[in-house]
């Protein structure tokens, strides 16, 4: 098909800006080329749509797919020459918005385990279909749909989500705020989150950026009358009811090991999570190969880190080798930044690590921006502070 808009300018990293992602209509320019970001709808991507991908990585890019925190996909390496074919064959594939607006406003992150025709599935298609009646929010607000029997996002970050609540109705609740407001019905949920959203931007919220970060008291009819159930742990690695749940270092693999993996296992879709880990639908043993991992105890699944240094221009340090090493000899999280800025985990960690002018800092129950209490070391010098195994 024809895209109807023009191709996207390049955009160039900037040191001064912080709270923006890539997407396909505005990618990111990076140490090993453009960044695009693939946001699949529901979260999930049949076999076809999946198998394109791989091969558009392959011929458009460097052949990486990424996971990230927002359950979307991203693509490594393209080139100005590469970018406008991958959008046409994304636009094939059903994985491109008709618009960049309307790319930016579908900044949904859907709890992974819906179901056809539950609450948070029809919540979802309830939203999709009425996207055009959001206001223009901040580039990084997002919104979670999480109505199962108990929230699994509620350690991911969204400004507004529907949840479940203590007494089993749905609910609204605004980030930052223990409690939210109950509501009867989808239909109902959907025009409140619809009128928050409005009031947020009504109320000065673009000052603010982030719903958290918003000083206004709620309006009297967002009352926080109720609080979410206690959350669940994410999908553990392993047989789930919908297929099998596998994991990814890093949250990233070869287009080409992935595309093998299809080719061999007739998996009919694949629902993307926040916590680099891919659900395989209609399953009952993983594939073998292609670095997926399967054990819920390997120290891999504690680590995060950026791609690094010198595929990202703003990292001034390597960061996954390093982080390899690191895994059995870090107790707890492990996060292996590149930079200040922290895109592979914006919460604390119980270890961090900073790449800072070549060197790396060493910050405990930290984000990457917060002050270290170790600086300026070697990888070797790092190893040797965390001992051997």
């Amino acid at each position: 098909m024809a895209l109807q808009h023009n191709t996207p300018e390049p955009s160039q990293p900037d040191d001064r800006i912080r709270g923006w992602c890539p997407g396909a209509w505005r990618p990111m320019a990076s140490g090993d080329g453009l960044i695009v970001r693939v946001r699949p709808r529901l979260a999930r991507l049949s076999h076809r749509q999946l198998h394109g991908l791989c091969q558009a990585a392959r011929h458009c890019g460097n052949g990486l797919i990424d996971l990230t925190n927002r359950a979307n996909l991203q693509l490594r390496g393209v080139s100005d020459a590469t970018l406008a074919p991958l959008l046409e064959r994304l636009a094939e594939l059903d994985l491109l918005d008709d618009s960049p607006e309307l790319e930016q406003r579908r900044n949904l992150l859907l709890t992974p385990d819906w179901q056809r025709d539950d609450d948070s599935h029809r919540l979802a298609l309830a939203l999709l279909d009425r996207l055009h009646e959001l206001p223009p929010l901040p580039a990084k607000m997002g919104i979670a749909i999480d109505a199962g029997p108990a929230p699994l996002l509620h350690r991911e970050s969204a400004d507004f989500r529907i949840e479940r609540g203590a007494s089993g109705h749905l609910l609204l609740r605004a980030d930052g705020r223990p409690r939210g407001t109950p509501l009867d019905s989808v239909d109902a949920a959907i025009d409140a989150l619809l009128r928050l959203a409005h009031w947020f931007v009504a109320s000065g919220g673009e000052q603010a950026r982030r719903m958290r970060h918003h000083p206004a008291p709620l309006p009297d009819w967002a009352a926080e009358g109720e609080a979410p159930r206690t959350g669940r742990p994410p999908l553990a690695l392993g047989p789930h009811a919908l297929g099998m749940v596998c994991g990814l270092p890093f949250g990233q693999i070869e287009a080409a090991h992935l595309a093998s993996l299809l080719a061999d296992t007739p998996v009919p879709a694949v629902r993307v999570t926040p916590w680099r880990r891919l659900l395989l639908e209609g399953i009952h043993a993983l594939p073998t190969g292609g670095g997926l991992l399967s054990d819920g105890t390997d120290p891999l699944l504690r680590v995060h880190a950026c791609t690094g240094a010198p595929r990202c221009a703003r990292a001034t340090v390597e960061t996954r080798q390093l982080a390899r090493q690191l895994a059995p000899r870090v107790k707890g999280s492990l996060h292996v930044s590149g930079c200040s800025k922290g895109c592979a985990c914006p919460t604390t960690t119980d270890v961090c690590l900073t790449g800072r002018t070549g060197h790396y800092d060493i910050a405990y129950d930290a984000r990457a921006d917060d002050a270290p209490q170790v600086m300026h070391l070697s990888a070797a010098d790092v190893l040797s502070h965390f001992g051997d195994t």
